[in-house]
């Protein structure tokens, strides 16, 4: 609904009732003595995301979360920040009420009455098992009134709208449709990593996937400036504003790579320039880490696609860092990366059309079984360290928030 959301007229909720979003965590249920960390964390995720939209407050009660809103509230704005909150499973409009029965119905027909609906069925749940009506005598008692006020009929089989009742912590909530979250862990739960960012659809997915994990990124871009457009640049912010609506603020490192390029270019076999190339981003990309103090790297390599993520090459080039590499990809077809580069929204932004810093100086005959000795040799006669160093130190550095926006370039606070 297009419009600030209100108690239906004509059917006033009792005092103790209020309107909130019911938000249900999976994976996160399943954590240990360190549930309330976890726990926490989605609270403090849900307040972020929701920092601009009128939100009264983020609850913890057993099993779930409660997010209330003042008399007046924007839902569908509020339904889009939370349908990208990693760590929640399913969310709902609720009204949460006290366990007054008659307050419970009250709840119920506020509810069912925003739908058109020919069967229904109403389904409680109860944490709290010293409350006075069984969940079957819930059910009955909270069916017959909606079926007396709509007319309608029961259907516990297949019924269009099911009406849900949860009992627990003293209180009663009431709510209709489950909307799907992003499944995972909450950000910010998993530590740091750094993920190399190229303009193309794979390495924004592989960086969802992680993120999804509660890994928290810090995104290094590659550009051949002023020998490429500034299309990969651009594409690349794009990419980070829209993901960083997944994780709330981010840093893209944006590092001029030429003159690197061109020294591996000149003074290297050419089979082996595109295997170089990864090593040398990998290694800056490790300096990259150290600084923000993270803990991996993360690649969109999908093992095969080309002919640098042979599983030899991918060998050789993991050599060159002593952080783990995360591949997320390692295992997707093609066609399953791009489904989700839509469903995320990074596809339209990776089709961008822009000249990738590897497609500049590709030899015909790329090596594709790399043997790692005859690499080593290769890049130690290059000395490219000073070269990477300098890239690194050169970087543009521009910092993300969501939803406030994007900050100033290196801002570094």
């Amino acid at each position: 609904m297009n419009r600030l959301y209100q108690t239906p007229s004509g059917l006033p909720l009792p005092p103790s009732a209020r309107y909130c979003a019911v938000v249900h965590y999976a994976e996160v249920g399943l954590k240990g003595g360190n549930r309330g960390q976890f726990e926490n964390q989605l609270r403090r995720n849900i307040l972020r995301a929701l920092s601009d939209t009128t939100v009264g407050s983020v609850q913890r009660y057993f099993g779930r979360l409660m997010v209330f809103f003042p008399k007046q509230f924007d839902w569908p704005a509020i339904c889009e920040r939370l349908s990208r909150v990693f760590g929640i499973a399913y969310f709902s409009l609720g009204i949460l009420t006290d366990q007054n029965l008659d307050n419970i119905i009250a709840a119920a027909l506020a509810q069912v009455s925003e739908y058109q609906f020919n069967t229904f069925r109403v389904t409680a749940r109860r944490s709290q098992k010293d409350f006075a009506l069984t969940s079957q005598e819930i059910n009955i008692r909270v069916g017959a009134a909606i079926q007396e006020k709509t007319g309608t009929a029961v259907n516990l089989d297949n019924p269009e709208l099911e009406c849900r009742v949860e009992i627990f912590n003293l209180n009663a909530a009431v709510y209709v449709e489950k909307l799907p979250g992003q499944g995972g862990l909450p950000t910010g739960v998993s530590e740091k990593a750094v993920s190399l960012l190229s303009s193309g659809i794979d390495s924004p997915v592989a960086s969802w996937k992680i993120m999804r994990r509660g890994v928290r990124l810090t995104f290094v871009h590659f550009h051949s400036m002023p020998a490429t457009s500034p299309a990969s640049i651009e594409n690349a912010r794009s990419l980070v504003q829209l993901l960083t609506t997944y994780q709330y603020e981010a840093r893209l490192y944006l590092v001029p790579f030429l003159a690197v390029q061109q020294k591996i270019m000149v003074e290297s076999v050419p089979d082996y320039r595109v295997l170089l190339y990864r090593r040398s981003m990998f290694q800056m990309a490790e300096m990259i880490a150290k600084r923000e103090k993270a803990t991996a790297l993360v690649s969109g390599e999908s093992v095969g696609q080309v002919a640098s993520q042979t599983l030899s090459n991918i060998r050789v080039v993991n050599e060159a860092t002593e952080l783990p590499v995360l591949r997320p990809l390692a295992g997707d077809d093609k066609k399953d990366i791009i489904e989700i580069a839509k469903e995320i929204g990074t596809f339209t932004i990776s089709s961008q059309p822009y000249q990738d810093c590897c497609s500049l100086y590709v030899p015909r005959h790329p090596e594709t079984r790399a043997n790692p000795e005859k690499i080593r040799a290769a890049e130690s006669v290059l000395n490219l360290q000073k070269l990477l160093t300098d890239a690194v130190n050169k970087a543009e550095i521009v910092k993300f928030r969501h939803p406030q926006g994007q900050s100033n370039k290196n801002d570094l606070q």
